[in-house]
């Protein structure tokens, strides 16, 4: 490959891909981006106004072809420049792997139903409500997002578990309300995939009220399935919670490990190393405050460590390593 070309091709990697690159202009370009897919969000919800979108439809419409246009020239360049992310390994594979990748789908879903309307015919109010798809793009660009959806994916098993818990329960809960409500109420409770609907609000603690058991054994059923419905209810968020705990504590760990490394290497200068202290904390999704806590807490630690040694050598010979009288 050419060299130009080639420094080009490093030169927006490192502006759209490399989270390690942080100058001015990557920055506005990141700005620039979360602006407008903020700005497209908020079109969507406007345009479903119709005293909003009828008056200004023209507006509406350059906005979503230029919208369409950053964001196809945003996929494409993300495309082309992910072979410098392993310049030792092949183009087309490195390419095919960020194809396969979340955030590469999610880029591919905010842009696919603005050329799906080229072949197949959408009706315009379901299109515009796919484009609302588009503020999952903001995962990329917010470090607690990401760390949300690294803990999503880390506990899927438990997720799963509870998803099989919850669809026995609800099946177990409409056959038991159709068994003893639906002679007192053949309306409301017809069938059990009727009365799934009452299983579903019941068990998730909502209860609109609109279907309610009359019998005493309904009544008796309703609220066994309400009381385990609290306790199902609250699992996801103890499994999202602890899984985010032991996320941040693993951060924070490989955050100190890493300078624990560079201080055995050299000298650490708080002051000096604050831009390689920022670049790594933002890799790890830490705030500032965290990442300045645990580079504190070791240098304490090796300042600790030095007056240790030092008072060893005035207590022991320097020759023969016995302790002095």
């Amino acid at each position: 490959m050419f060299q130009p070309i080639r420094r080009l091709r490093l030169l927006v990697y490192n502006v759209l891909q490399n989270d390690e690159h942080d100058t001015l202009f990557s920055r506005y370009v990141d700005y620039f981006l979360i602006l407008l897919i903020m700005t497209n969000v908020a079109a969507v919800i406007a345009e479903s106004v119709d005293q909003w979108y009828y008056p200004y439809q023209d507006y509406f419409t350059w906005f979503e072809n230029f919208s369409i246009v950053v964001f196809s020239i945003e996929y494409l360049l993300r495309l082309w420049s992910i072979a410098e992310a392993e310049p030792e390994h092949t183009t087309w594979r490195q390419r095919w792997d960020w194809i396969r990748s979340p955030s590469a789908l999610i880029d591919l879903i905010a842009i696919a139903p603005a050329f799906l309307n080229f072949f197949v015919s959408i009706d315009l109010r379901f299109l515009r409500i796919l484009r609302l798809f588009r503020i999952l793009k903001l995962t990329r660009y917010f470090a607690s997002l990401r760390i949300l959806l690294v803990v999503i994916s880390k506990e899927k098993g438990s997720f799963q578990a509870v998803l099989f818990i919850l669809i026995i329960m609800i099946v177990t809960a409409s056959s038991g309300i159709y068994l003893v409500e639906n002679h007192a109420q053949p309306e409301e409770f017809e069938s059990i995939p009727k009365a799934m609907w009452w299983a579903v609000v019941t068990l998730t603690t909502v209860g609109y009220g609109d279907v309610i058991p009359v019998t005493t054994a309904g009544k008796v059923l309703g609220a066994v399935i309400t009381i385990l419905g609290v306790g199902l209810a609250a699992l996801p968020a103890g499994i999202l919670a602890t899984g985010l705990a032991n996320e941040l504590e693993q951060r924070r760990d490989e955050l100190e490990q890493h300078f624990r490394e560079q201080l055995v290497e050299g000298d650490f200068d708080l002051v000096q190393n604050q831009m390689m202290i920022d670049r790594i904390r933002r890799e790890l999704g830490l705030d500032k405050e965290q990442a300045q806590d645990i580079v504190l807490q070791v240098l304490r630690e090796q300042e600790l460590e030095r007056r240790e040694k030092e008072v060893r050598k005035k207590n022991f010979c320097p020759n023969c390593g016995e302790p002095l009288d």
